[in-house]
């Protein structure tokens, strides 16, 4: 009669070791349209994509800087009221994908639905009506000639690039060498800094959308992320 009770103790402390969802609460520090500190946590809103701050879109015949309308936008949505996120994921570098409210309001639904962030369909459906009601009525980014964040990002990053592979451009404004590789084998967006292990055997080959970066926060914030094992 012992050996089922001992069965019953392996399957059952794994599902008590599962506590409720981490709530993160406070007053945000905004960085962007859809990201924010709260108490030195970053915290990126779950779901969608925001414009980034210097991104510039086309309205009227002119340029319209739209990142910065995305992050004012989120800051009228905010307001000075506290913000309460509840933690759907954390990525590699520890920062918190969370939904979160202000009191009843869903601060996400409501950047899509001004037409300030996108549905970022990668991740979730949870906003693609939203984003569908906001194009239909041309509001926020609708109402202009935008890249999609991610396309923006991608293509940000990848201007200080050349071909060889193996350097940065000669004179680019860049500090840094850091090598943004694709793994072949996971697709995994991984970046590599000087002097770590992989650094010298990793060549970059722009044709398959690899890239320099400037910065780690560059590199993160473009999608990649460090080697899990780093030295």
């Amino acid at each position: 009669m012992r050996l089922p009770i001992l069965l019953l103790a392996v399957f059952v402390a794994p599902i008590a070791a599962c506590g409720p969802p981490v709530t993160i609460s406070g007053i945000p520090k905004l960085i962007d349209g859809d990201s924010f500190e709260i108490g030195g946590t970053e915290v990126r809103l779950f779901g969608i994509d925001a414009p980034e701050g210097r991104q510039i879109c086309r309205r009227d015949g002119g340029d319209w800087p739209c990142g910065s309308a995305a992050a004012s936008k989120l800051a009228q949505i905010v307001g000075s009221g506290t913000l309460s996120c509840t933690e759907k994921d954390t990525d590699t570098y520890g920062r918190v994908v969370a939904v979160c409210t202000s009191g009843n309001v869903d601060v996400a639904r409501e950047m899509v639905s001004a037409g300030f962030a996108l549905a970022y369909r990668r991740y979730s459906k949870d906003y693609v009506a939203a984003e569908d009601a906001a194009r239909t009525a041309r509001r926020g980014l609708w109402s202009s000639e935008f890249a999609n964040p991610w396309d923006w990002r991608r293509d940000e990053n990848a201007r200080p690039a050349q071909r060889s592979g193996k350097e940065p451009p000669a004179g680019a404004n860049c500090r840094g060498k850091i090598k943004g590789n694709i793994s072949f084998n996971s697709g995994d967006r991984i970046y590599h800094v000087p002097g770590s292990r992989d650094y010298d055997a990793t060549i970059i080959d722009e044709s398959k959308g690899e890239r320099w970066f400037c910065t780690e926060d560059e590199a993160i914030r473009a999608g990649w992320r460090a080697p899990r094992l780093r030295n």
